[in-house]
């Protein structure tokens, strides 16, 4: 078996890393998030709130800094801050006439820095580098058991009030129209999506976040108008490029998140090319037809 592995690049390719246990601890654990993201990922797709995803993924960094300092779960830390920043976006846009947009950068660039002066005031072992692009290959046990608590009660609430927040996030209007309770839904959405960021915080890190919530539903939106294949091909792209960027960071020597997020990119860049109903080369040969 092991002559055959090695007499076939592309076995020993996919072999090598696997003789490593942290290894493949890093493969399974970027395989889980990069499924929770996926699913949420359609939903903030709709909706539009890629920026509100950006500003709580900031927003964590000073409640990290917190718990480690406190020496409780980080999670608990990042979740609080997290979602305190979105109720402190609620309560500023209704206080002020600013639009959302704007309080949104107010908001999250005050947490961001307020955290980056804790990391670099309060006496700990918190590396920033870590805590900004992640470190799922030096991942813990404890950060393991967080990350799946977080992630497992994500899955469950969206899977609880799937329809209830496909509603929500596809026309707001006709949900509170029917008796939809719309403000319970505006701020479940933002939990599930503060607990994402926690579960995602080891595999990418609070700045490349952001892509691994958006860029699995931006592919699967080019590529379907059905919202179950829209999640089918999230899902799918999204654990793809987890897997498949882990190997890429081992066999290349540098960043797993990093990595990752690179081809998920580079997904996304086939599908907006490719896509057979809203990829750029369709709309191209529509046109003249349309005129």
């Amino acid at each position: 078996m092991n002559n055959l592995m090695t007499s076939i690049p592309i076995l020993n390719w996919l072999a090598e890393p696997l003789q490593y246990g942290f290894l493949v601890k890093a493969i399974w654990v970027s395989a889980f998030v990069g499924l929770i993201c996926a699913v949420l990922s359609c939903y903030v797709t709709l909706k539009g709130w890629s920026l509100m995803g950006d500003a709580i993924s900031h927003a964590v960094v000073p409640g990290v800094v917190v718990a480690y300092a406190l020496n409780i779960p980080f999670a608990i830390g990042a979740f609080v801050f997290g979602f305190g920043a979105t109720v402190a976006i609620g309560y500023v846009k209704s206080k002020t006439r600013l639009k959302e947009d704007a309080v949104i950068g107010v908001v999250f660039t005050g947490f961001f820095a307020f955290g980056i002066v804790l990391a670099t005031k309060i006496p700990s072992n918190i590396d920033l580098f870590h805590i900004l692009f992640g470190n799922v290959l030096g991942i813990s046990q404890q950060d393991i058991v967080q990350t799946l608590i977080a992630g497992t009660i994500t899955l469950a609430v969206i899977l609880l009030r799937r329809k209830d927040l496909l509603l929500f996030c596809f026309d707001p209007n006709h949900a509170q129209a029917i008796g939809l309770n719309t403000q319970m839904m505006y701020y479940t959405l933002l939990s599930v999506m503060a607990l994402t960021i926690v579960a995602a915080l080891q595999t990418a890190g609070i700045i490349l976040v952001i892509s691994m919530l958006v860029t699995p539903g931006s592919i699967a939106y080019l590529l379907s108008d059905r919202f179950d294949r829209m999640l089918g091909i999230a899902i799918v792209s999204s654990v793809f490029s987890c897997v498949c960027g882990t190997y890429l960071s081992y066999h290349l020597d540098v960043s797993t998140g990093g990595c990752i997020v690179v081809v998920l990119t580079l997904l996304f860049l086939v599908a907006m090319v490719f896509a057979p109903k809203y990829g750029i080369l369709a709309q191209s040969f529509r046109k003249p037809s349309e005129v």
